[in-house]
């Protein structure tokens, strides 16, 4: 299914590698090594270039943003893990080049379709929607949404605030998501 990607993957907790490596390999992956530090996780990553990466977040050495950062630019894909779900993470993901994040505890049939889709977009199955949405999609909604109040503030001269404000209402009248106004916003079909 997988075709031999290859991967690393670093947890500071021996039974979330061990996990992730029985699902994995389960799977058809291929881990190519297995770090409790960040600052290992970086090396052997550098060493063995696989295609995906998954990190920790909360780990000694580096944390597993930091080491996302060492790693932008390079064909490995970043797929962090984590406990913790709050906006600043989200955003140092992003500007980290985080490709996804996947919140633990995980099951393989959440963690197996997602890192499809992370690895090969263009071959994988539309998701099945669930209630919350996932936390890449946070992330780009977040981005599309930033990228349309920059258009309102430079072509209105809105101030941030009120630009959000003006995205924010328009979706609370349509009942409709933020990001689908921000989406009409930057295709130059919205009407306020």
């Amino acid at each position: 299914m997988s075709m031999d990607k290859r991967v690393v993957i670093a947890d500071d907790e021996s039974i979330i590698r061990l996990d992730l490596k029985e699902i994995l390999e389960g799977d058809g992956y291929l881990v190519v090594g297995e770090a409790a530090r960040g600052d290992d996780a970086l090396a052997m990553i550098k060493e063995h270039e696989p295609d995906l990466a998954l990190l920790d977040i909360k780990m000694p050495g580096l944390d597993g943003i930091e080491v996302a950062h060492e790693l932008k630019g390079s064909k490995t894909v970043v797929v962090l893990l984590t406990a913790f779900s709050q906006r600043t993470l989200i955003e140092s993901a992003r500007d980290a080049g985080v490709a996804a994040y996947l919140v633990k505890p995980f099951r393989s049939s959440e963690i197996l379709p997602k890192l499809a889709a992370i690895l090969n977009p263009a071959a994988s199955e539309p998701l099945v929607a669930t209630d919350a949405p996932s936390a890449d999609d946070k992330i780009e909604t977040r981005e599309i949404v930033q990228r349309a109040k920059e258009m309102l503030m430079k072509e209105r001269g809105l101030d941030e605030p009120a630009a959000f404000e003006v995205i924010q209402q328009s979706a609370m009248r349509a009942r409709t998501r933020m990001r689908d106004v921000a989406q009409q916003i930057l295709k130059g079909e919205f009407v306020d």
